[in-house]
């Protein structure tokens, strides 16, 4: 047991406090596969179908759930239990016509926020790097782990792309500048929504800072890395309650 629970488990008291788990329900829970999304950043799709939409009763009944296609992941059918779904990844179960958007709560929690078959045929990603390819042409590289490659760089890393799926056309782009409507995905602030006011670059090895307006009209600071972009004056996508 031991040795299977180093590989493809995970002892619940160890899981990060982003998944929302009950810690001594279990001893063990499942261990997310490596892929788009770091551990910390993501839930393993069993523990989704399982734990948290309460499809199944059991570890076998949420790996035949699963087996069968029946679940996507960004409009592609993914089979994998173990594979790593994180933030504004769409999860779609077509039989019951359910669509899920991955957010984080105030807590740093990851929570499926429900949205409509609409708001389910596009995702946001965040740029973190791009690179010039073989042809003169730029790969974005995205915070999911995946990469899209354009023609003409016109983009900047920390812009959010609004992409079509499964297609992974970009269908519009929200740059991470002043005005722009954020969402916090870390830090004290976490899950809190703001328009940028100020960015603050900075000379020296300190990371760039960024000051968001809260709807209150209240400013705080938060490092410019947390800043994700949902829009220009308004959020493009639905949001959980509390970020309204």
């Amino acid at each position: 047991m031991a040795k299977m629970g180093s590989r493809k488990h995970l002892k619940r008291y160890k899981a990060p406090k982003s998944w929302p788990i009950h810690p001594k329900e279990d001893t063990w829970t499942v261990k997310p596969a490596p892929g788009s999304h770091a551990i910390e950043d993501s839930l393993p799709l069993l523990v989704i179908i399982r734990d948290i939409l309460g499809l199944a009763d059991n570890s076998r009944e949420a790996k035949r759930i699963i087996n069968t296609g029946n679940v996507l992941i960004d409009g592609r059918a993914v089979k994998d239990y173990k594979f790593p779904v994180g933030f504004m990844d769409v999860l779609t179960i077509p039989k019951t016509e359910e669509n899920y958007r991955i957010l984080l709560d105030t807590k740093g929690r990851l929570t499926l926020h429900p949205i409509s078959a609409e708001d389910a045929s596009f995702k946001l990603a965040k740029i973190v790097n791009k690179s010039t390819i073989k042809g003169g042409k730029t790969q974005l590289n995205l915070h999911d782990g995946k990469n899209v490659i354009i023609d003409e760089d016109a983009y900047s890393v920390g812009d959010v792309i609004c992409l079509k799926v499964p297609e992974q056309e970009i269908n519009e782009v929200y740059p991470l500048e002043i005005g722009a409507t954020v969402l916090v995905t870390g830090g004290k602030h976490t899950g809190e929504l703001g328009t940028v006011s100020e960015i603050i670059e900075n000379k020296s090895s300190n990371p760039n800072t960024i000051i968001i307006e809260n709807s209150s009209k209240d400013e705080f600071l938060t490092l410019k890395d947390y800043a994700f972009v949902v829009g220009t004056d308004a959020p493009a996508i639905s949001l959980l309650e509390v970020n309204k």
